[in-house]
């Protein structure tokens, strides 16, 4: 394991699909030891193809590396006593279950911290453990549910999920905010507690100032396409080739945008002097752009706003995404794990100047770690981990 600024603290995680194992695969990075348990059939995700490399499902590897695998059949007896001493000896335990269905197992929160007082228990649903609690959670459900997909997609068109399962990773890191917070006070107190994070709570505050504009101002926002209900230019714009997004988002970027232009005068017209007179203007001031940026390409456009100080950039495919972080040096590609089982995979988000992240471990096969695992379990509880 690497010795990342969480080496020594040990997670058992009973979460599959997304948000759980996004959420461990964030703490693995970080140096935490992760113990994935899975049901004998595996997690869901291993299913979940095309695409695929070599046999693997991408979404599988995507989220899980750096752990190891035990395969433990809870309704088995011997299997569900050894997951109930992961649990006395872990730092952290993460799951997803529906509420209640840990209980029968002895794995329940109130379980669990009887027998380890330390223990920070993270839960993660849909809707919460009380009266939600019998709605399944899935993303796509809290897309609409939360009323993201009423603000995705063209005015005049159907509602639009987002195109990834947005709130299940906004609950993931949610959820490594709580433990790292809870790891801080068993810290301070030596007292563990109940972390709970649902994807419509994530959802609701993730919806920042459109949550803010029904709740503190009475406003009911509806979709609007690319644009954005408070600021323009922000949005794409044609040009001589393809789209490109400009982000003029105040008065000095505005400026700058109508001097690259070649319309300085502009900034100046009383109709488009703020922001807010833009915003109210949008549909006079819209033409004026599009004529002049129509002279250009869109990359030639972007390597002259970024160098005027203008927000802006193409609409890149995510292969241009990955190309576009080459170029601003940030090696958004890590190879995880060695030899022949060396994956690719995306790199961990945040860069530590002490403590990195680490990759030693690619995801894992099913049960991969099961024999030292369940020897480990078997022995006395301060024996050395595997």
């Amino acid at each position: 394991m690497n010795a990342g600024p969480l080496s020594g603290v040990l997670v058992a995680d009973f979460s599959r699909v997304l948000a759980g194992p996004y959420a461990t695969m964030l703490l693995a990075d970080l140096g935490a030891d992760v113990v994935k348990v899975e049901a004998p059939k595996g997690d869901d995700t291993r299913a979940w193809t095309p695409p695929v490399r070599g046999e693997a499902s991408t979404y599988y590897l995507g989220v899980n590396r750096g752990k190891r695998s035990i395969v433990l059949d809870l309704r088995d007896d011997g299997d569900a006593e050894a997951a109930r001493e992961l649990a006395r000896r872990a730092d952290v335990l993460i799951e997803n279950f529906r509420a209640g269905g840990l209980t029968r197992y002895g794995l329940d929160y109130a379980s669990a911290r009887a027998g380890n007082p330390g223990l920070v228990y993270a839960s993660i649903s849909g809707f919460g453990s009380g009266a939600g609690a019998r709605v399944p959670g899935y993303d796509l459900m809290v897309q609409a549910m939360s009323g993201l997909m009423s603000l995705t997609g063209d005015p005049d068109g159907p509602a639009y999920r987002a195109g990834i399962s947005v709130f299940d990773v906004m609950a993931g890191n949610h959820a490594v905010i709580g433990i790292l917070a809870a790891l801080r006070h068993r810290e301070a107190t030596g007292q563990g507690q109940h972390v709970e994070v649902n994807l419509l709570s994530s959802a609701l505050t993730g919806l920042v100032n459109h949550s803010s504009a029904y709740v503190a101002g009475g406003v009911v926002p509806y979709r609007m396409g690319n644009a954005h209900p408070s600021v323009f230019p922000y949005e794409p714009l044609p040009t001589a080739d393809d789209d490109l997004i400009v982000t003029a988002a105040n008065d000095g970027q505005f400026r700058k945008l109508c001097e690259v232009l070649g319309i300085p005068e502009v900034a100046d017209d009383p109709r488009f002097a703020r922001n807010a007179d833009r915003t109210a203007n949008r549909e006079e001031l819209r033409p004026i752009l599009v004529a002049r940026l129509a002279a250009r390409g869109a990359v030639e456009w972007f390597e002259l706003l970024v160098e005027a100080g203008v927000p802006s950039g193409p609409i890149n495919t995510i292969d241009g995404g990955f190309a576009m972080a080459e170029r601003f040096g940030l090696d958004p590609v890590v190879e995880v794990g060695e030899g022949e089982r060396a994956v690719p995979t995306t790199r961990h988000p945040i860069r530590f100047s002490e403590t990195p992240a680490g990759y030693a471990l690619p995801p894992p096969e099913l049960d991969e770690h099961g024999a030292e695992l369940r020897a480990w379990l078997a022995g006395p509880a301060e024996g050395e981990r595997p």
